[in-house]
């Protein structure tokens, strides 16, 4: 027989529910800034590559034709490339600035930098990459 005074527990205190959500706020505050910080370091890690990957198509493209390209989509028209790499910070394979050579008979684009706006983790400008 059960007496008068004993009760059964069947949920969570409001200060046990308050503990809880305090302990994964703070375990968010030290999460949260990192997974950004690494999501921006693996968006730059994707630029320099796909820029090295532009660049070394435009140096075989010269290398073949003695000339560089008109436009970055010769580049996947003539096979160097099967499509034009994204810019991760823009997500847009349109966003390149195209840098002719100094000589125009020579073609329309001698390099590529990034069309993205805003400082990089070290400090440097997209743009200047």
């Amino acid at each position: 027989m059960r007496s008068s005074l004993q009760t059964d527990h069947h949920g969570f205190t409001l200060i046990e529910l308050l503990v809880v959500m305090a302990i994964i706020a703070t375990l968010l505050t030290l999460a949260v800034p990192r997974y950004f910080s690494s999501l921006k370091k693996s968006q730059e890690a994707v630029m320099k590559e796909n820029l090295w990957i532009l660049r070394d198509a435009l140096d075989k493209y010269y290398g073949d034709a003695g000339r560089y390209p008109d436009r970055l989509e010769e580049l996947v028209v003539k096979k160097y490339l099967r499509s034009l790499p994204l810019d991760p910070i823009t997500d847009s394979s349109t966003s390149w600035l195209v840098i002719p050579p100094s000589d125009p008979e020579k073609g329309g684009v001698y390099d590529v930098k990034s069309g993205a706006t805003g400082m990089s983790t070290n400090g440097s400008p997209y743009n200047d990459w």
